[in-house]
C-alpha cells in the first residue's frame, strides 16, 4: 500500500486549510472594520483592532502552511536537500510569525503583560 498520494492530499488539505483561515480572517476582519467605521467608532481603535484580527489570521494561516510543509517534507522525500530547504522555509515563517506577535501584542514575549490589559 502506497501511502505517498494520502500524504500529498493531508498536506494539501492543510495547506487549503491554511490559506482559508488567512482569507477568512482578513474578510472577517475587514467586515468588523466597516462595522466599525458604520457605527462612528474612533478610526484609531476601529484600525488598531482590524491590524490585530488580520494579524492573527495570518498568524494562524502561516500555522498551518508550516505543517503542511513538514507533512509533505519529512512523510514524501525526506532527502537532505529536502529537510535544508523546510527548516530554510520554517525558519523565515518563524520569524514572520515572532515578527507579527510582537507587532500585535506591543512588547517581547518574555515581557509581563502592561497593567490594565486583557492579558494581566
Amino acid at each position: 500500500m502506497d501511502l505517498k498520494p494520502v500524504i500529498e492530499m493531508a498536506g494539501q488539505a492543510v495547506d487549503m486549510a491554511g490559506v482559508a483561515a488567512i482569507v477568512v480572517g482578513a474578510l472577517v476582519a475587514t467586515c468588523r472594520f466597516g462595522y466599525r467605521l458604520l457605527l462612528r467608532r474612533p478610526a484609531h481603535d476601529a484600525y488598531q483592532r482590524y491590524r490585530k484580527g488580520l494579524g492573527r489570521a495570518i498568524l494562524l494561516g502561516l500555522e498551518f502552511l508550516v505543517a503542511a510543509d513538514i507533512i509533505r517534507t519529512v512523510a514524501i522525500s525526506p532527502t537532505f536537500a529536502s529537510v535544508g530547504v523546510l527548516a530554510l522555509i520554517v525558519l523565515v515563517r518563524t520569524f514572520l510569525s515572532f515578527s507579527l506577535e510582537v507587532e500585535l501584542e506591543g512588547r517581547w514575549p518574555w515581557q509581563p503583560p502592561a497593567a490594565g490589559t486583557k492579558d494581566a
